[in-house]
């Protein structure tokens, strides 16, 4: 019966994360994203830039010198300069929309085995990292500063034993549930690791005494 569940928890796993290569016993436990909130600030930025740009057209337009000026111009010039202005609204509505991917990317992937962190800092620039339960020595969840105080937002850090690297995950929403399920996780990693140990060292114990049964 419990086979079965962990092969149903494994194919669902595959199924929901089809880039992400698990072992025949591992499935996805937590799925983590960044904050909303970051999402909302750069479409925020860019309708700010947009009305500005709006704003500063009107303005500039709306002047008899300017309207005199591009009366003049010849129509190649008076084309060229159109296709300016429509540049600026299209990079203003292009660049937050590959930020906006960019930032949805980067997840974070805690199996029963694993913790998978998928970073991508371009749309051409992707890592994976990857950390063995069994090598997580501390989970925590740090708030700094006054915007992640008031939005409720952190950075969860992972130590891991020797090396004593830290993995962060940044701009994520209140995850203490998340990181207390991390750390049971991680503390039954460790109990399974200890068992696997004792199992071994009890075998191979045992097969020492088999050989000197047989040697007297």
């Amino acid at each position: 019966m419990k086979a079965d569940l962990e092969k149903l928890r494994h194919a669902r796993s595959a199924k929901d994360f089809p880039n992400i290569k698990l072992n025949d016993d591992e499935h996805v436990e937590l799925s983590m994203r960044r904050s909303m909130l970051g999402i909302i600030a750069i479409w925020l930025i860019s309708a700010i830039l947009i009305v500005a740009i709006t704003t500063i057209l009107i303005i500039v337009f709306s002047d008899q010198n300017v309207k005199d000026m591009m009366n003049k111009l010849q129509d190649n010039a008076r084309n060229c300069l159109y296709i300016i202005i429509a540049i600026l609204y299209i990079l203003a509505l292009f660049i937050p929309f590959v930020l906006h991917m960019i930032y949805k990317s980067n997840t974070m992937l805690i199996t029963n085995q694993r913790a998978i962190q998928v970073v991508r800092t371009s749309l051409f620039n992707t890592s994976t990292n990857i950390i063995e339960l069994q090598k997580i020595e501390d989970v925590s969840f740090h708030k700094n500063g006054l915007l992640d105080t008031l939005f409720n937002i952190g950075t969860l850090r992972m130590s891991t034993v020797g090396d004593e690297t830290t993995y962060t995950f940044t701009m994520l929403d209140t995850p203490h549930d998340e990181v207390e399920r991390i750390s049971e996780l991680v503390k039954a990693s460790h109990h399974r690791k200890a068992r696997e140990e004792a199992k071994a060292a009890a075998e191979v114990a045992k097969e020492m005494a088999s050989e000197e049964a047989k040697e007297a």
